[in-house]
């Protein structure tokens, strides 16, 4: 497979797909799909430059577009642009920024595959997502929790689907992520970068919106006694981030992802051996094999939070360790208060 455009991750093109370069006449016919567009129609996923036609020109008796429409047009352009989009894989006229971010893909794939387990699945309701500005960076900070951490996931989908200004949310995930095979390709391919302060740093100052869950793998694999306690947040890391960068620190608080797999134990002497942080025991993995993976149904709350401007500080502020200190209990008593009020007003866990 060919490879894809690689494109300067401060280039605007990074967050808005562009159309593939002409090429040559005789380079268009090669890469054209037999009966389908040409290289730039193609590329763009478009209809063919050839269109029915109507009016007085119509033949006798033959649709016009509005009956072609209603007939087969939907499938026939839905068609046309899955082959294209095949092309354009198998072609490697496809581009993604530096960190492997493939916008396309995302949008077209990754996203249709995880929306049914986001709308009707976990049926996840959203709250403030105004509080996400509609343009610039942002770093949105989240409690963790699940045992698998289906609660990124949720969380970007949230924010793609639901923002007005049809933001993307880049999340950082943990070294373990991207040394799994597989799993490392997809994260890049959906904006998942490293979490480190300078991958961090860079992708807000480009204006980007960045996500993260300072209690890592403390939260995500914490017992089910201990469910919507938020763990440590670590040194304040992210705090000192955002005012490098200067961009507003949104708190998110998640409800329903505690419950998806009640952890009751921790096999530690397996974890080490499979290289883990954890080996959950639940009611249901591993006694049910592959059954007891699935997910419980439960529904789901994503509030995100007043914005926590940081613009105000001088830019030594960031080494400040008494101000990362109180911001960062600030961020964190916030979320944990969104989640008290969120568990009081939900009826149930499961709706």
């Amino acid at each position: 497979m060919a490879d894809a455009k690689v494109i300067p991750f401060d280039d605007d093109r990074s967050r808005a797909r562009r159309r593939p370069p002409a090429r040559t006449g005789q380079d268009a016919a090669v890469r054209a799909l037999p009966g389908q567009q040409g290289p730039e129609e193609a590329s763009m996923g478009q209809e063919p430059a050839a269109e029915p036609v109507v009016g007085p020109q119509a033949a006798e008796g033959e649709p016009g577009d509005a009956e072609r429409g209603a007939v087969g047009g939907g499938w026939e352009r839905r068609l046309a642009g899955g082959l294209a989009f095949l092309r354009r894989r198998v072609t490697g006229e496809y581009e993604v920024d530096e960190f492997g971010y493939d916008e396309e893909l995302t949008e077209q794939v990754l996203m249709s595959l995880v929306r049914p387990l986001y709308e009707k699945y976990f049926r996840v309701e959203v709250k403030g997502i105004e509080n996400i500005p509609a343009e610039g960076g942002a770093l949105v900070v989240a409690n963790h929790s699940g045992t698998l951490p289906l609660d990124g996931v949720m969380m970007q989908v949230a924010v793609h689907d639901k923002h007005p200004a049809d933001r993307h949310l880049r999340l950082l995930a943990a070294d373990l992520v991207f040394m799994l095979p597989v799993v490392n390709e997809l994260a890049r391919k959906a904006g998942h970068t490293l979490a480190c302060a300078e991958d961090a740093e860079r992708l807000l100052k480009a204006g980007e919106i960045v996500g993260v869950m300072p209690e890592g793998f403390k939260g995500i694999g914490k017992p089910f006694s201990e469910r919507y306690k938020l763990q440590r947040f670590g040194r304040g890391g992210f705090v000192s981030t955002a005012l490098r960068a200067g961009v507003p620190i949104v708190p998110c608080s998640i409800v329903g992802a505690e419950e998806i797999y009640p952890m009751l134990g921790n096999a530690k002497t397996l974890a080490r051996v499979l290289g883990i942080p954890y080996f959950p025991l639940t009611p249901t993995f591993p006694w049910l094999g592959p059954l007891g993976a699935v997910p419980l149904p439960t529904k789901w709350t994503i509030q995100f939070g007043e914005p926590i401007a940081t613009d105000g500080y001088a830019p030594e502020a960031a080494e400040d360790p008494m101000l990362m200190f109180n911001l960062t209990d600030q961020v964190r008593e916030q979320i944990q208060h969104t989640l008290y009020k969120l568990l009081v007003q939900r009826r149930s866990v499961f709706f």
